[in-house]
């Protein structure tokens, strides 16, 4: 627009804006009217330092110059002279020229000049905001740190790969820094990031014009090798090692990184990009497990569990929040009376695509991701309101037993959290107890310590999970503010041909006799069990011979199916 107006006050001329380049080039930014030769030469001009040193003091000098600069004699060219002026930032930078050639063969007046100067200061606004405007969309697309393509190109190119009609096949590598969490660590952040930034030099220019590379994220770099076998892939990982292998000086230290690499196809280990890359990290995971500096391929049969683990861990993210989860109950059996002594709570998962998930695959996960927070203190939830909702339908269970994980014990809102959702329903503290694992029982981490005590004192029950199968210590235990302690179902299982087993329980059975606790087995499922339990002063039965988890509204129908069961409402 700016160049339209100048012709149009100047006659017979064609206006041309320039940019000039951090290292010196010229570059057309608009002039389309220019002859194609006049254009070339243009472009293809590179100012000496003493040539800018004389724009930036003598702007109209720019005329001359690339008049000058652009005559060619045995060019036959409709152009006879030019008006011109430099164009400078607010710190004094050559940022570009703005030139007004003419087809008028003589300068009649100083007007064009004036027109030319006049212009100026929006050709300084025009190249400045088009610098921004290229760095803003060059932000959105590189990495800052490394200047590699960041996650957001490199899946946006890839998906443009796979959509081409001839289906090319390439290779992703997911390459890893092992030694960057460490200098971290010792060195600092800012010595990491010469870590990262030197390595993804050496990777870039290593690769350059032959394979995209981009940076995922922290120490993770990807390359992609168009149209390879597991022979190119193979070669190219090995090379990319030995290449990072050569020391990098950071500090005055010679530190020498290695990558642990992992490699997928498209499309033989997946269809969707973010499939192919969630391969390849796999893959990179597992080399670092296995031996660091090295590599590895991703196969189906290998990396089965880790990729189960990986869907499982995305699915259940959306479980609570899509009413996905849902609790069972087990009942747990007064072993003196048969009458019932509570219900025990616990998870399931149905989802709609996946099917039945079963706790032993999710609840692991769960634990990994963090994710566990947030179901035992739903479970908690849901588990008070049950008790309310039986209640309501003249069903009276005395306790449910809620199962929390380590990481509640590390939250000091604990005991906040069961006191509020306590008296949110009106219940009384000795109506439910919290399990714990033995590991977390036994734990001696102020934290936890404080949390077991404060959840005592509110007179909540606690109770300690698969009693047996750690390594509790006696001290410990008879210090710990323990209302109740469950024998693991594998004491029980061989009574009557493994004599250890049956040793194990019953000295469990008198551990709690000795410190007023009562004592659970679950894992109860004939009657020579029961039988045997009952003769070695066990409190508590659970177990299929009773009856298997059922859902909320299978409690009363169990309970009128076996009346004699039903317990006595007691304060």
């Amino acid at each position: 627009m700016l160049c339209a107006k100048a012709e149009q006050l100047v006659p017979n001329s064609i206006a041309t804006l320039l940019k000039v380049s951090i290292h010196s080039d010229l570059s057309i930014l608009s002039g389309k009217c220019l002859p194609v030769g006049k254009a070339s030469k243009l472009n293809a001009l590179t100012l000496t330092p003493s040539e800018i040193e004389d724009l930036r003091n003598t702007p109209h000098h720019a005329s001359a110059l690339i008049w000058s600069l652009t005559q060619d004699h045995e060019q036959n060219t409709d152009l006879h002279t030019c008006w011109a002026s430099a164009v400078c930032n607010a710190s004094g930078d050559l940022i570009g020229i703005f030139v007004l050639f003419s087809r008028n063969k003589e300068k009649i007046t100083d007007w064009p000049q004036k027109i030319v100067s006049g212009c100026v200061p929006s050709c300084a606004s025009i190249i400045e905001h088009e610098k921004t405007r290229n760095k803003i969309n060059q932000f959105h697309k590189v990495d800052s740190l490394t200047g590699l393509f960041n996650r957001t190109t490199l899946t946006s190119r890839l998906k443009q790969m796979a959509t081409q009609e001839e289906h090319i096949p390439f290779a992703v590598l997911v390459l890893d820094i092992d030694l960057l969490q460490d200098v971290n660590n010792v060195m600092g952040y800012h010595c990491g990031d010469t870590l990262l930034q030197t390595t993804a030099h050496r990777i870039a220019s290593y690769c350059r014009g032959q394979y995209m590379v981009a940076r995922l994220g922290g120490d993770d770099f990807v390359v992609v090798l168009p149209d390879a076998d597991r022979k190119k892939a193979c070669k190219l990982a090995h090379e990319l090692s030995c290449l990072t292998r050569k020391p990098i000086e950071v500090q005055g230290r010679d530190l020498v990184a290695s990558l642990s690499i992992g490699i997928s196809f498209y499309p033989t280990n997946g269809t969707e990009i973010e499939e192919v890359l969630g391969a390849a990290e796999i893959a990179m995971r597992q080399a670092k497990k296995q031996a660091r500096g090295s590599f590895r391929f991703f196969g189906k049969s290998g990396n089965s569990n880790v990729r189960e683990r990986l869907i499982i861990g995305s699915a259940l993210r959306d479980a609570l929040q899509k009413m996905q989860l849902f609790l069972v109950y087990q009942p747990q059996i007064c072993a003196l009376t048969g009458t019932l002594y509570g219900v025990e709570a616990l998870s399931r998962w149905q989802h709609p695509t996946l099917g039945f998930i079963p706790p032993s695959s999710f609840i692991p996960i769960a634990e990994e991701t963090g994710q566990i927070e947030a179901i035992g203190l739903w479970s908690l939830e849901k588990s008070c309101q049950q008790l309310i909702e039986w209640e309501q339908n003249n069903v009276y269970v005395p306790v449910v037993s809620v199962n929390m994980s380590a990481v509640h014990f590390c939250s000091i809102e604990l005991p906040d959290r069961i006191s509020a959702t306590l008296k949110k329903y009106n219940l009384k503290p000795h109506r439910l107890t919290i399990e714990v694992t033995e590991s977390v029982a036994m734990r001696q981490d102020p934290e936890t310590a404080a949390n077991l005590t404060a959840i005592r004192n509110i007179g909540v029950g606690l109770s300690m999970d698969d009693f047996g199968t750690g390594f509790s210590s006696l001290s410990r235990l008879a210090q710990l503010p323990l209302t109740e302690i469950k024998i693991d179902r594998s004491f029980i299982e061989d009574f009557e041909n493994n004599v250890s087993s049956l040793v194990v329980a019953e000295a469990a059975i008198n551990i709690g006799k000795r410190l007023g606790i009562k004592v659970v087995t679950e894992g109860v499922e004939r009657e020579d069990q029961v039988k045997k339990l009952q003769e070695l002063g066990c409190d508590i039965l659970q177990g299929y011979f009773y009856s298997k988890p059922l859902p909320p509204q299978d409690i009363p129908v169990w309970l009128n199916t076996f009346p004699a069961r039903r317990a006595c409402h007691h304060a």
